[in-house]
């Protein structure tokens, strides 16, 4: 009976997944994909003068447009301009439902920095220029593309599929996805999620790389330094100055290395990088997962910024600030340290990891936090790399980019992950746009993605959601 049944769920599988294996992005949904994207770009949400609240409007109305009915679309938050777009797509209720979430929010970007304006989608030598273009409107305009699709066609899943739309992920007091946790979780609460703001195809001129997967992120903090003195006249110096004792301390900060680890997914990383890699590289990748690990492999690996990240909790001072005249020694110096810390740890103890290192009992360390102030926090476990997402995943991936392998990561950066798996709910950052290793413009200027590799991510997204929601 049970051989039987999987045999009918594959069947079953085949049927509604297979068939859609060769299909092409036709020109009405080229058309939405795009109408969508520009209006999104031509919405400011920065946190200085934008509103989210404006774009989130937007797309609810795309879904009323398209046969949502008012009671699945929920338009909410903490202040006028910082409103959240909770969309809910019906399913059969066979399993939990699965959350997609992406960011309204785009941090700032000036006019006259750009080459064209970056709240304008601009077209040009084969790419879209504007801010959000790579993170993350590009994403929020695929994912309520792929929604629209599915109800066009009548398509009925095995699961709800719930869209939330959130603010303040690139700054701001107000994030959504941490508001709609603590004051709205029956709207959003789901067996797992899927993260539109990260992984994707990484490539090299164009030619695609590897499919990487999100899987697990690191836990982003900031500590300030500080040291006080009474200062004095600069013709009559001390030993004892402010500024001396915190540019020491971040001297022996520079030179400190944090402990090797690997978690259990980026040991999942480098175990199929190393059949990707050549050379000493993939020679060191396969040392560092012995056991004890390779020592000499681990430093050479972590001569590379991402490998060294991948593999070590980072402190790395940012920003510094003393004095308070030319001609007085300084009563207060001041620096930023900024942390991105492995899973397993908290933020308390690496800053107690860092008045060991700094040494000084001149300089006081205080955990100003990450994103929205919030401290004393301690990072979640990696989740498991569930088959029911990374099946699917390697089939897509495999019929649209044939050879391509895909690699789970740990994403060194942050994102709204951070919350919903804090929340119980496993989040894995999954993408479909293939964008150079050497053109990732995310946060800068002339931020921008290729037309092709759009709309090839339009078509990634609808034949991997309907796979993972199928099962």
């Amino acid at each position: 009976m049970k051989t039987r049944t999987s045999f009918l769920s594959f069947a079953l599988f085949c049927l509604v997944f297979c068939s859609h294996l060769q299909a092409q992005i036709d020109d009405a949904t080229r058309q939405l994909s795009h109408d969508i994207f520009k209006q999104l770009i031509e919405i400011n949400t920065t946190d200085s003068v934008g509103s989210v609240t404006a774009a989130a409007e937007a797309m609810a109305q795309r879904f009323r447009d398209a046969g949502f009915p008012e009671s699945d679309l929920h338009i909410l938050g903490p202040n006028d301009r910082k409103k959240n777009l909770v969309v809910r797509f019906h399913g059969s209720g066979k399993h939990k439902p699965v959350l997609l979430i992406g960011h309204l929010d785009v941090v700032e970007a000036r006019r006259e920095d750009w080459t064209t304006d970056p709240f304008e989608l601009v077209e040009k030598e084969g790419y879209y220029y504007g801010r959000g273009t790579q993170d993350m409107k590009d994403g929020d305009a695929i994912m309520a593309t792929t929604l629209i699709r599915f109800k066009k066609e009548g398509f009925v899943p095995d699961r709800d599929i719930i869209l939330a739309l959130t603010a303040d992920e690139e700054g701001g007091t107000s994030n959504g996805v941490d508001w709609l946790i603590k004051n709205h979780r029956e709207l959003i609460d789901a067996e797992f999620v899927l993260n539109h703001d990260g992984g994707g195809i990484l490539a090299e001129h164009g030619k695609p790389q590897m499919m990487t997967a999100d899987a697990s992120e690191k836990l982003y903090s900031d500590y300030q330094l500080t040291v006080t003195n009474p200062g004095g006249h600069s013709s009559l110096p001390v030993p004892d100055n402010a500024i001396y004792h915190l540019t020491d301390g971040l001297g022996r900060l520079e030179q400190y290395q944090f402990p090797f680890e690997l978690t259990n997914i980026t040991r999942a990383y480098y175990e199929r990088m190393s059949k990707v890699a050549t050379g000493q590289r993939a020679a060191d990748m396969l040392a560092i997962l012995k056991s004890p690990p390779d020592m000499a492999a681990v430093s050479r690996l972590s001569h590379d910024p991402i490998d060294n990240s991948t593999m070590h909790t980072t402190c790395v001072a940012t920003r510094l600030s003393a004095g308070h005249a030319n001609n007085a020694l300084p009563q207060t110096a001041q620096a930023n340290v900024n942390c991105r810390i492995v899973p397993g740890h908290s933020t308390e103890e690496i800053r107690q990891q860092l008045e060991k290192v700094l040494a000084d009992p001149k300089i006081s360390v205080r955990e100003v936090g990450g994103i929205g102030g919030v401290t004393n926090r301690t990072s979640y476990a990696p989740p498991p790399l569930r088959p029911d997402v990374f099946q699917p995943l390697g089939k897509v991936t495999e019929s649209m980019w044939p050879g391509v392998p895909v690699i789970p990561d740990m994403a060194t950066g942050a994102s709204d992950g951070i919350y919903t798996n804090a929340a119980g709910m496993p989040t894995y950052a999954i993408s479909g746009e293939a964008i150079d290793r050497d053109d990732i413009r995310a946060h800068g200027k002339d931020e921008r993605i290729r037309v092709d590799s759009f709309y090839r991510a339009v078509e990634f997204y609808y034949r991997f959601l309907k796979a993972v929601a199928i099962q």
